[in-house]
């Protein structure tokens, strides 16, 4: 069985960030900055030409990807209500654009062209293959590819963790015909895309 990130800790963790900053700050979401968080749907949005196509948003936050590809058919989950709530209320409205109430680890995602996960796989979890099997699901959600960020190193705390990228891109490549890294964009983070 799966030993998932506590559900509780993540809760309590951006509840209180959302009181210190504000829903409507990138801060509430864990990022430094909205420039941090910026960089990275940047750098996912590389991906491929995600218009025309479906994209889940796993632990979409705000919903803020949305704005990358305005033709996409966007998919967001996410399992904080107060979170959700203020992705329908920036999003919600637009065409083509769907939410999702959910831990994207243990419900049933729906099957689209591109899956992204920005900032989501960072938490803590008791199970050492953990981030295998979160990257496994959501590898077997995509038509065409997925994209996600890790950080690479961290001041140690109790909520995320940091990860390898040898073993990451590694473990990617034994269930993917085509993997790459991008690096540069931070110091801290780096950025997988799996292709089908």
């Amino acid at each position: 069985m799966t030993t998932e990130p506590e559900s509780g800790s993540i809760f309590n963790y951006h509840r209180y960030m959302i009181r210190v900053y504000g829903s409507q700050s990138s801060r509430a979401l864990g990022w430094l900055d909205e420039e941090s968080q910026n960089i990275r749907f940047k750098t996912l949005a590389g991906l491929g030409n995600m218009n025309n196509h479906s994209v889940l948003d796993a632990g979409c936050g705000y919903g803020d990807f949305r704005e990358i590809y305005p033709d996409a058919t966007y998919i967001g989950v996410e399992q904080i209500p107060e979170m959700l709530e203020e992705a329908i209320s920036r999003y919600g409205h637009l065409p083509q654009t769907t939410f999702i109430s959910g831990n994207f680890n243990t419900i049933d995602l729906p099957l689209t062209d591109y899956v992204v996960a920005s900032g989501s796989l960072n938490y803590k979890s008791e199970d050492p293959q953990y981030i295998f099997k979160a990257i496994s699901t959501l590898f077997n959600s995509c038509r065409l590819g997925l994209g996600f960020n890790l950080l690479n190193k961290i001041i140690p705390n109790e909520l995320i963790v940091a990860y390898n990228p040898v073993e990451i891109i590694g473990y990617c490549a034994s269930i993917c015909r085509e993997v790459k890294m991008i690096n540069g964009y931070s110091d801290e983070d780096f950025t997988i895309f799996m292709y089908r």
